[in-house]
């Protein structure tokens, strides 16, 4: 595991251009400008209930449409948080959490072993929200999951297809900031009986 819990990341392609830090042990400081505002919205959310410290820098082709720069922003925000967790030893491992947002609810719960899975069921009502297609947060959750190592179930229901979005976010905020968290007990061992990931 890295002495500092940090790191950053870079992906340029015809496509987009993106740049994210983050810091594991952080306050959940962010500065996030992706052009996409609601994603914007939400990665802050997330940086601020996860106590992570995160920038994001994005540029893209959003005369297109916003789906390169979500799916790329999610990319690299799971390499830097790859890299931050280096060899995994010594954490948690395991989240779990539930977040209600009015009448949404939403559990995120998660596996920081190394092994990349995702299984999203998000009950949105509309085809939209936030300017963006819903289904591509479904797509961002699985893109991260899946560059950051990490096995995420995910599941929200509600009437309001933003605060489901919101606390779909929080939910798998605070279930990260438990998994990453550093267990004392272990003495730098993996949380595994097999004695690696």
């Amino acid at each position: 595991m890295p002495a500092e819990r940090r790191a950053t990341r870079s992906r340029q392609t015809n496509e987009t251009s993106v740049t994210v830090s983050l810091n594991l042990d952080g306050s959940g400081l962010s500065t996030v400008a992706t052009g996409v505002g609601f994603l914007d919205h939400m990665l802050t959310s997330l940086a601020t209930h996860a106590r992570f410290d995160l920038k994001v820098q994005a540029e893209g082709d959003l005369q297109v449409d916003s789906h390169h720069t979500v799916e790329d922003v999610a990319l690299v925000l799971g390499q830097a948080l790859t890299d931050s967790l280096g060899d995994r030893r010594g954490i948690e491992r395991f989240g779990h959490a539930v977040v209600p947002m009015d009448e949404s609810l939403a559990s995120a719960t998660i596996d920081c072993g190394g092994r990349s899975h995702a299984r999203v069921q998000m009950g949105f009502r509309a085809e939209e929200v936030g300017g963006i297609p819903a289904s591509l947060l479904s797509h961002f959750f699985e893109a991260l999951a899946r560059s950051g190592e990490f096995t995420l179930h995910l599941e929200a229901s509600g009437d309001d297809n933003h605060h489901l979005a919101e606390a779909s976010f929080k939910a798998l905020a605070r279930a990260l900031r438990q998994a990453t968290r550093e267990d004392p007990s272990l003495g730098g061992r993996p949380a595994s009986l097999k004695g690696r990931d």
